[in-house]
């Protein structure tokens, strides 16, 4: 696990997919999103990802269906890379160019 990862553990949620999300710290973790390198059995890279709770993660990786459109849900990701690298940055973990 590296460093990337590990640091999504007890963060809040940051997809907070509404009204499904839990914001259970005890179940945050790291969420690989889509992207060209993610495939069967193949995640997407480690800086390509958000915190994210059992259940939003369910949603993003369909393992969870919901009454939302696939706008709303890539609305949510969108909002989350943008705080989970925001809290990276933060941290230390991505340096500003």
């Amino acid at each position: 696990m590296s460093k990337q990862t590990q640091s999504s553990r007890g963060k809040s949620c940051k997809l907070r997919i509404y009204p499904y999300c839990q914001d259970n710290t005890e179940t945050v973790v790291a969420c690989h999103i889509a992207s060209t390198d993610k495939g069967m059995g193949i995640k997407s890279p480690d800086i390509w990802s958000v915190d994210g709770c059992d259940v939003c993660h369910s949603i993003i990786d369909g393992r969870m269906r919901v009454d939302l459109s696939p706008l709303e849900i890539e609305r949510c990701i969108n909002r989350a890379l943008y705080l989970t690298i925001k809290r990276k940055i933060e941290e230390g973990l991505i340096v500003e160019l």
